[in-house]
């Protein structure tokens, strides 16, 4: 297979996804460096692949402002992040319209699922250390969901 382009940008998005992901895992935070790196990659993406048309890539926009604004709304309310909300929006560009309903879904799927799994563990501590494990609020890394969402569904199109 000869190599192609679009990989470039490509392995760029797969790198900034798994730093996001590892940063809101480490310290809570998804740095802005990193959305920024997307969408600087995004444009780079478009022009190696020819097979995105001018209208694909204004209606992969329209998705992006229309996930960026519930997210606002959400964020303003405290529902959700700041750094959640600019890293999906910045993966609804990479996937596009066809693909935004699935990399919202498969979001909700990993953040329910990574939710889970931190209440398991608190409850396990709640258990085995009644006093370390009093009710308080625990933090989701949701930037883990929304970067391993974008990875499942923006990577295997790409790879054709």
């Amino acid at each position: 297979m000869p190599f192609q382009l679009h990989f470039v940008p490509l392995a760029g998005f797969a790198g900034l996804m798994a730093t996001a992901a590892v940063e809101d895992l480490r310290r809570l935070v998804i740095p802005n460096a990193v959305v920024l790196g997307l969408c600087v990659l995004w444009p780079l993406q478009l022009a190696a692949t020819p097979a995105i048309s001018l209208a694909g890539s204004a209606g992969a926009a329209i998705c992006a402002a229309a996930v960026f604004v519930v997210g606002a709304l959400l964020f303003s309310r405290g529902l959700m992040g700041g750094g959640d909300v600019k890293l999906l929006t910045a993966a609804t560009l990479w996937a596009g319209p066809a693909t935004t309903p699935a990399l919202l879904i498969v979001t909700a799927v990993l953040g329910g699922l990574l939710t889970l799994a931190l209440l398991s563990s608190l409850a396990l501590r709640a258990v085995f250390a009644p006093a370390a494990g009093a009710a308080k609020r625990v933090p989701v890394p949701y930037g883990v969901a929304i970067a391993g969402a974008a990875l499942i569904v923006t990577i295997p199109p790409n790879l054709s």
